[in-house]
């Protein structure tokens, strides 16, 4: 091996579905480099066979990086070419290819990104909502708590807002995006980017979780939203309101001398609502459904 050589880091985009997709560049790097870093070696080696890339595969997902990174470091220090891939897209978009990116800049390891597809911005440009500004939010956590952080944190956000999700969760994430952001925002939901089953569903949010009570979620799908405009913050503001006022009325309840449960009780019937429902308003706005 020639000791004097640098070592580089080749940030490869693959395609997302259609293997057309596929640049020039990108191939040629994947026959010339010594080891293709992988997210999932079954899933890339398809693509390398297809392609007919006889390059020797590792692999490098979220799960093993802190072991696997500095490995690959190493290597990349003893002036070998590695070219990291994810399952689809570019490689540090929502997986683990930022890691190796900054373990390699930070010991001035060349880093060259080899641009190519990608879901996100695919799914923008043709979902009919405004391209001039947007924030990519990725995949949501998986807790409660930790989603409603960042539903609070967007909420007035007059950006166009991207997500990624799955299948088994797209019903309830979309739940959820309705409580946080309002029902009468603009959303394309796109499904199966570029493969044979592609799908662009637009419409309000209200209008999709409409149409997922008849139809099951199935395939990969991109999220795009309407930031919160004049109309939205205005309807949004409406639904705080009322929401507010109640728990306005048991706190002073509270503050005469009733308990909590009591409080919560003599509001319902005295605003003729629902008890169950001012129950979980309190719950959410005091942070501790123990508390009451």
């Amino acid at each position: 091996m020639d000791t004097n050589k640098e070592g580089i880091l080749y940030l490869v985009g693959t395609p997302i579905g259609n293997l057309d997709d596929i640049t020039f560049r990108a191939i040629k790097i994947l026959q010339q480099v010594d080891l293709i870093a992988a997210e999932d070696t079954r899933h890339t080696r398809k693509l390398l066979t297809h392609f007919a890339i006889h390059t020797p595969l590792t692999s490098y997902h979220e799960h093993n990086k802190f072991v696997k990174g500095p490995e690959l470091l190493e290597q990349l220090l003893q002036g070998k070419e590695i070219a990291v891939v994810s399952d689809a897209g570019l490689p540090g978009i929502a997986d683990p290819g930022s890691h190796i990116a900054a373990l390699a800049i930070e010991n001035e390891i060349k880093v060259f990104p080899v641009p190519g597809a990608n879901a996100a911005l695919t799914a923008l440009i043709a979902s009919g909502l405004d391209t001039t500004a947007f924030s990519f939010i990725g995949f949501l956590p998986k807790k409660l708590a930790k989603r409603r952080e960042i539903f609070e944190k967007i909420k007035y956000r007059t950006d166009t807002l991207i997500f990624y999700e799955t299948p088994h969760r797209l019903k309830k994430i979309l739940c959820e995006i309705s409580e946080a952001l309002g029902e009468q925002r603009k959303i394309a939901v796109c499904r199966e980017l570029t493969k044979k089953f592609e799908q662009f569903i637009r419409g309000t949010i209200k209008d999709i979780n409409e149409y997922f009570i008849d139809n099951e979620p199935r395939g990969e799908f991109v999220l795009i939203i309407e930031g919160n405009n004049e109309s939205c913050n205005n309807k949004l503001q409406d639904r705080v309101e009322k929401e507010i006022e109640p728990i306005k009325y048991i706190l002073k309840l509270i503050d005469e001398g009733l308990i909590k449960k009591d409080a919560v009780k003599k509001a319902a019937k005295d605003l003729n609502l629902n008890r169950r429902d001012l129950y979980k308003c309190m719950v959410e706005y005091k942070g501790d459904e123990k508390q009451l």
